[in-house]
């Protein structure tokens, strides 16, 4: 009864409902929020506390960031369900509709901008290896064609591995520490509905042991002080059979790297990898090289067997 009365007392206010049905079509900043209803932030931020309480509104900080989402099914899609049977023309809807949709062009002008500005570095990098479009199909390849499941991706970036994946996975996260990093993805991933973003750190990933089917590190493995260490959390959230797909560089000698493009590692042998998997419980199912280029790149794919050892391997 509790739970009822406090969830009937976040509905009854109009702009409440009107934020409630903002993020059923996406996540949002506190900011974005009060932009769409052209209120202030303060009193934007109190009705999302009210709708917090109530569990129908979840927030997440960012860096200076607060994101608002849904709360989770249990509480939201009932409401939902009798919102929709009682829906009725509402000016509110087609305004804020409007306004929604001029939040997700800033979002995409922002990402534009942010990626002119960088092209070049992006370019740099990418000359040196194979073509980014092909270590995405061979991935596409080793993954097979059925459905992923629970999908993580760890140091999602700007959300590529999401945008290609996630319509394959059940639900699918990205998580990131760089708050720039998610605010691109999100202009990326506005149109990808089971995608949900996270910063977090890939050393502490935001999902209890065993609750993914699939994750996967893509380029990533070279920045992180911790590979090994890195490995391992991703192999504590995978259940049994559960896989891990790691894109990287085989080893190299490109030493301005660790300076110029702030690399931690000059690439992994394949006894590198194998001996984390071996630490982790994970069996080796494929080795892919993909070469072209200065830099060669490699696939790992391994698979969750349940016998850890609870050692990492040093490089």
């Amino acid at each position: 009864m509790n739970q009822a009365l406090g969830i009937f007392r976040a509905l009854a206010d109009s702009t409440r409902l009107r934020i409630l049905a903002l993020l059923r079509a996406m996540e949002l900043s506190v900011g974005e929020l009060a932009q769409v209803l052209g209120q202030s932030q303060p009193r934007v931020s109190r009705h999302v506390k009210i709708l917090c309480d109530a569990g129908l509104a979840e927030r997440r900080k960012e860096g200076s960031w607060v994101f608002v989402a849904l709360g989770e099914g249990g509480r939201t899609e009932p409401v939902f369900a009798a919102l929709d049977a009682w829906r009725e023309p509402n000016h509110w809807a087609v305004a804020d509709e409007a306004r929604l949709a001029a939040v997700r062009a800033d979002r995409a002008s922002a990402a534009n901008e942010w990626f002119e500005d960088h092209a070049g570095d992006w370019d740099a990098i990418r000359s040196l290896h194979v073509a980014e479009s092909e270590v995405e199909a061979a991935m596409g390849r080793v993954l097979g064609e059925g459905s992923l499941g629970s999908l993580i991706d760890i140091g999602t970036g700007t959300g590529r591995m999401l945008e290609l994946f996630a319509p394959r996975a059940e639900q699918a996260l990205g998580i990131d520490r760089s708050s720039e990093m998610l605010r691109l993805a999100r202009a990326k991933l506005v149109d990808v509905a089971n995608a949900e973003l996270r910063q977090a750190d890939l050393y502490a990933l935001p999902l209890p042991d065993g609750g993914a089917d699939t994750a996967i590190l893509h380029h990533v493995l070279h920045f992180a002080q911790q590979p090994g260490a890195a490995i391992a959390e991703a192999a504590r959230v995978l259940g049994p059979g559960g896989r891990l797909l790691i894109a990287d560089f085989a080893p190299h000698e490109r030493e301005e790297l660790r300076s110029k493009d702030a690399h931690a590692r000059l690439g992994f042998s394949d006894e590198q990898i194998l001996g984390w998997f071996e630490a982790q419980g994970l069996a080796p199912v494929l080795i892919e090289t993909l070469e072209g280029g200065e830099l060669t790149v490699k696939l790992w794919l391994g698979r969750k067997t349940g016998q850890e050892t609870g050692k990492v391997k040093a490089a």
